[in-house]
């Protein structure tokens, strides 16, 4: 698969979601960077912008940060990409355990990191709609209700994992 079918996979496809876990790990990391460059840049151009509201307010600021700039901006997108990388991949590895407890529930046959993997994709929808629904400001509601999105897709997903055999009784040797 290449980038564009795992980012499309990961918009509507739990199947192929579930079919990821065989793919190698460089693949779906290599997703997961650009993904947050995407988030990056986007959180970056937001900055700026408040930014620039907020610094027309104070006129010492203004000065601040026009001399401060060379060095504001740098830091920020380092910074930005550092804290939003840690963010999401402490996040892929908090639901993969979710869905391990989900696949164990569902009586499934999988591991933490094939589960790792399809959590890379499940997330990236509820990521999208937290990040648009952060400009309207609507609190903590919207990490709940992501959350929730992003265990619904991963039990869809799961769905599509082999089943578990049925254990066999040991026959008893007279």
């Amino acid at each position: 698969m290449n980038l564009y079918q795992l980012f499309k996979a990961s918009l509507m496809e739990p199947k192929r979601q579930a079919a990821v876990r065989i793919m190698t790990i460089g693949k779906i990391m290599q997703f997961i960077f650009i993904f947050i460059a995407f988030l990056t840049v986007i959180a970056f151009i937001e900055l700026i912008s408040g930014l620039d509201v907020a610094t027309s307010n104070l006129d010492g600021l203004v000065e601040f940060v026009e001399e401060i700039e060379w060095l504001l901006y740098p830091f920020a997108v380092i910074s930005l990409f550092v804290s939003t990388t840690i963010y999401h991949f402490v996040k892929i590895s908090l639901f993969a355990l979710i869905a391990l407890v989900i696949l164990n529930a569902r009586k499934r046959r999988g591991e933490y990191r094939h589960l790792w993997r399809t959590t890379a994709l499940s997330v990236t929808v509820p990521t999208l709609l937290a990040f648009a629904l952060s400009l309207l400001d609507l609190g903590y509601s919207v990490s709940l209700l992501t959350s929730l999105l992003t265990v619904l897709y991963l039990y869809l997903a799961i769905g599509y994992y082999p089943k578990k055999p049925p254990i066999q009784k040991a026959q008893s040797k007279a």
